[in-house]
């Protein structure tokens, strides 16, 4: 087990990872670095997910992993993950789906950052991460823990922290959201998901409430 603390990475760009890890508890993200020191968040994590995946058979990892509040990972060394999934070929299927659950999310993202306003990339990453957390058991009822900085969503948006403020006090206004105290509630899922033109199909969520 590994804990880390707001900040820290997991793993680094260019390292060679040994093990994956599976977060067990917190979030956590992808990011590059740009030479200036501007982040670009890829992806969010939350437990349950292996943020580290491709490491596996990709051997040096093209970007890092950062614990975004304290969180804990259960590392699991790389051998023993492929003696697993060569003894066990549904294990190996999971993990392959996980990949491709993995690719329809960074698709997700791209076409939200390319195409959608900034309020849609907003209210459509707001769906995502609420039915992302409802899957493993960690928010009902449109509530969720929201533990992530202006700056967080600003780096994953391509937005600054100043236009997030903006989006999110026009989606309070709208009586769409609310959040106090790092929690996060969505007050009217029906108009969130067409602000965001929400879809969730690329989840591949076979329990889907909303």
């Amino acid at each position: 087990m590994r804990h880390l603390g707001p900040g820290q990475d997991l793993v680094a760009d260019g390292e060679r990872p040994v093990h994956c890890a599976l977060l067990v508890e917190g979030w956590s993200c992808r990011y590059k670095l740009l030479a200036e020191g501007r982040r670009q968040i890829l992806s969010f994590h939350v437990a349950g997910d292996m943020p580290d995946l491709q490491g596996l058979h990709l051997g040096t990892l093209d970007h890092a992993v950062a614990a975004l509040t304290p969180s804990t990972f259960a590392l699991i060394p790389h051998e023993s993950l492929r003696r697993l999934t060569a003894t066990f070929p549904d294990v190996a299927a999971l993990l392959w789906r996980e990949t491709l659950i993995d690719a329809g999310i960074y698709r997700a993202w791209i076409t939200a950052a390319g195409r959608r306003s900034a309020y849609g990339r907003i209210a459509h990453l707001f769906c995502e991460m609420y039915l992302r957390q409802e899957a493993v058991g960690l928010a009902a009822n449109h509530r969720y823990l929201m533990p992530l900085r202006y700056a967080d969503l600003a780096d994953a948006t391509g937005l600054t922290t100043v236009h997030i403020s903006r989006v999110l006090k026009a989606l309070r206004d709208a009586n769409l959201i609310a959040v106090e105290r790092r929690q996060m509630e969505i007050r009217d899922w029906t108009r969130l998901c067409d602000a965001g033109e929400f879809d969730p199909t690329y989840l591949r969520l076979k329990n889907f409430k909303g």
